[in-house]
């Protein structure tokens, strides 16, 4: 008679590598271990003028709107994680465009990424706009509006 080794050890294979993978992914107790998440008041960008070829870093706070060429950039949020965990820095933020007859036209809604500034960056025919960092704090005062609140 032949014995089903080969179905016992697939089993104890497959068993062993839901384990390792329960483990490797933080899943305790019927919970994810989330890594923490930093919301930060200031995004920090970095921006092309391609006439020029000038290229500028700036400041922006959460909820501030700032102008760069054509563009109105407004970060919503600005999330990052502690120098202990993997980097992921993270900004939602609407861009727009302010058009040659004065008019305004939204180019883009979503979230940006600065370790990935190709996925996400602002592409237009005069300026380009990626995400650099997050920070808690600016050498550049926040405008009236937010420090009213």
């Amino acid at each position: 008679m032949i014995r089903p080794t080969f179905a016992k050890s697939t089993a104890s294979f497959l068993a062993a590598a839901f384990v390792a993978a329960v483990i490797a992914f933080g899943w305790a107790g019927g919970q994810y271990a989330h890594a923490a998440r930093i919301e930060n008041r200031v995004a920090v960008f970095s921006g092309i003028d391609k006439i020029t070829g000038e290229r500028h870093t700036f400041d922006v706070y959460v909820d501030e709107t700032v102008k760069f060429g054509q563009l109105e950039i407004t970060p919503r949020v600005c999330y990052s994680r502690p120098a202990t965990e993997e980097p992921k820095t993270t900004s939602f933020l609407e861009v727009d465009e302010i058009t040659l007859d004065r008019r305004i036209r939204r180019l883009f809604t979503g979230w940006m990424f600065a370790e990935s500034p190709g996925l996400n960056a602002i592409e237009h025919p005069v300026n380009d706009v990626w995400l650099v960092t997050c920070k808690q704090t600016s050498d550049v005062p926040p405008p009236a509006s937010l420090t009213s609140n």
